[in-house]
């Protein structure tokens, strides 16, 4: 089922948020899979009425709230599949279905440290789904392999390199959609950060044991993101901000966060959003392969990872990705954190639209990308389109 053209999404028993405010009983139209009209529902609609209208489809939502749909830029995995251990189309597509069922409309399918060829790979499916429209896939994101040793993680240490030509051969492609590369300023120079970023690609700075000069010279250069704040990076101390507190001083710049309880304290979380505030804190998952399955453990490279509730851990005891999904950090971020669903849903689209330069997508206004997120009062999802179709329903629809 596609939202063709004056297709309907009638909201008559649930809310709207668009631009960060609540909207009762409207409509909202779509054409060609973007948002063209939001009207007030001046008067109930009757089946008969409707069925007089010129549009094809329309949609009733009866209850819950209709939100953006959320932009993940960090996502390893989902569906029983790994980007790295079969980097291809086939992969992005089982990875999306898994994650379009927790409200995803929108990820960058991340390669994690590993040899060139893995790269190469990753980077041409990417290019086939960003020359197909593969619905979802907008990007590509390399976390890797130019990360410090010693905060590492689960990064195999023998694929960590400095960038060479052939690094470079892959990073300035132009036939990427959004290429977005994390570093660890330690192991990259400024001059290489300001090539990356004069190419069109964002670079954001991880898995690192930078000091804080380290960190402002990244910045300097270039760099305006930061990877899964607090995790993998050196901390915050009297005497040495670290990669930690550069990133929470920083104003202009945009930090990931996983809010799955495991990875981050409440209370951390809650300081991080204060500082850098709704617009540039974003929920990201750092998923891996088992999100959408039963799935309790998975290989990872030489070895294996092992799931224990919500936690991830490679052999060595680290913590190795997550199996957290888009619409339980929002939960979490509303129910945890009390952020309240505006500031939490903003955290989910609007922040990783602005941090990755796609303008077309992250709300609800007129203009940009059918992308929706049908939430229940309990914030599970009830619905999603993907630039105005339907790719997973868990409610009735149809009047």
């Amino acid at each position: 089922m596609k939202l063709s053209a004056g297709a309907s999404l009638i909201a008559d028993g649930a809310q709207v948020l668009a631009g960060g405010s609540l909207i009762d009983h409207c409509t909202i139209d779509t054409s060609a899979g973007k948002i063209i009209a939001i009207n007030p529902l001046l008067a109930e609609i009757s089946p008969q009425e409707l069925a007089l209208r010129a549009e094809p489809i329309q949609y009733r939502l009866d209850r819950g709230t209709l939100v953006a749909g959320f932009i993940d830029t960090q996502v390893n995995g989902g569906g029983g599949v790994m980007f790295n251990h079969a980097p291809t189309l086939a992969t992005l597509r089982c990875m999306m279905q898994a994650h379009c069922q927790f409200g995803t409309t929108a990820m960058l399918p991340t390669v994690i440290t590993d040899d060139i060829e893995t790269m190469q790979a990753a980077a041409n499916a990417v290019a086939e789904a960003i020359r197909t429209q593969e619905p979802g896939i907008v990007g590509i994101h390399f976390e890797g392999p130019h990360l410090s040793m010693a905060k590492r993680g689960c990064h195999p240490p023998a694929h960590l390199r400095p960038i060479t030509e052939g690094e470079f051969q892959i990073y300035l492609r132009q036939d990427l959609g959004v290429r977005l590369i994390t570093v660890a300023p330690e192991a990259v120079t400024p001059a290489q950060i300001r090539q990356l970023v004069a190419s069109g690609a964002i670079v954001s700075l991880g898995h690192s044991n930078a000091k804080a000069d380290e960190v402002r010279a990244a910045i300097d250069a270039g760099a305006t993101g930061f990877t899964h704040l607090y995790n993998g990076m050196s901390a915050m101390t009297s005497r040495e901000p670290g990669m930690v507190g550069t990133a929470l001083i920083s104003d202009n710049t945009y930090c990931g966060i996983i809010l799955d309880g495991q990875h981050v304290h409440p209370i951390s979380a809650q300081v991080a959003w204060r500082v850098k505030g709704t617009a540039h804190l974003m929920l990201v998952t750092d998923a891996m392969s088992p999100v959408g399955t039963d799935q309790t453990e998975f290989a990872f490279f030489d070895g294996k990872v092992i799931r224990d509730g919500m936690t991830l851990r490679d052999p060595y005891g680290s913590l190795a990705g997550s199996v957290l999904d888009m619409a339980s950090a929002v939960n979490y971020a509303v129910n945890i954190l009390d952020l309240g669903l505006a500031a939490a849903v903003e955290m989910a689209s609007l922040t990783p639209a602005s941090f990755i330069h796609l303008p077309q997508i992250g709300d609800i206004s007129i203009g940009k990308q059918a992308d929706f997120v049908w939430l229940d009062d309990d914030l599970s999802v009830l619905a999603v389109w993907v630039a105005g179709q339907l790719c997973y329903r868990a409610a009735p629809l149809d009047w």
